[in-house]
């Protein structure tokens, strides 16, 4: 029976979102992996609805994750200097499930570069610097259950860190860090 991985991160709201996911998805089934997407591929990706929407869009999710062994997901810097927050949720959701979590980006900089090009380093700022490459709370987590790849090329699908991940998977590592 294949591993099934949970595909998180920000590609739902990227405007190929439907190709990324199946891209993404024909990458783990070439692994033998079978990959779970937060949304149907063959329909286009909702970022607006009722309130009810995004609760059933809640629901959905929290359905595929239980049905998942493991999740990987994209933290690479989304709307600001650190990972999407619903990636964030669903990574925690994994960590109090105690299953493997592996995590990929495609940005150079740790967390602390980020935060001090936005808030500055005057002194004044506190900037949470640990040397992970997102906060401490996400970088933990991937360090306690799994591993995180990075290939700093800046792409925002991060299909190459993706690639790397999904090979470290499968035992062709080479570019994991914890």
């Amino acid at each position: 029976m294949a591993l099934r991985l949970y595909l998180a991160g920000p590609d739902v709201f990227l405007p190929d979102a439907p190709a990324v996911a199946r891209a993404k998805l024909a990458r783990c089934s070439a692994l033998g992996f079978e990959g779970i997407f937060p949304f149907d591929v063959e329909a286009s990706p909702s970022a607006s609805g009722s309130f009810e929407d995004g609760v059933a869009i809640y629901r959905a999710n929290l359905a595929r994750m239980r049905s998942a062994d493991a999740i990987v997901a994209n933290l690479t810097p989304f709307r600001g200097v650190g990972a999407d927050s619903g990636t964030a949720f669903e990574l925690g959701f994994f960590a109090a499930l105690d299953r493997p979590i592996h995590g990929y980006s495609s940005a150079a900089e740790d967390f602390a570069t980020r935060m001090r090009v936005l808030v500055g380093d005057d002194g004044d700022s506190v900037v949470e610097d640990f040397g992970h490459h997102d906060n401490l709370m996400l970088g933990g987590a991937v360090a306690a259950h799994g591993q995180w790849v990075t290939v700093a090329d800046g792409d925002p699908a991060a299909m190459a860190a993706f690639d790397a991940c999904l090979a470290a998977l499968a035992g062709n590592d080479g570019r994991t860090r914890p």
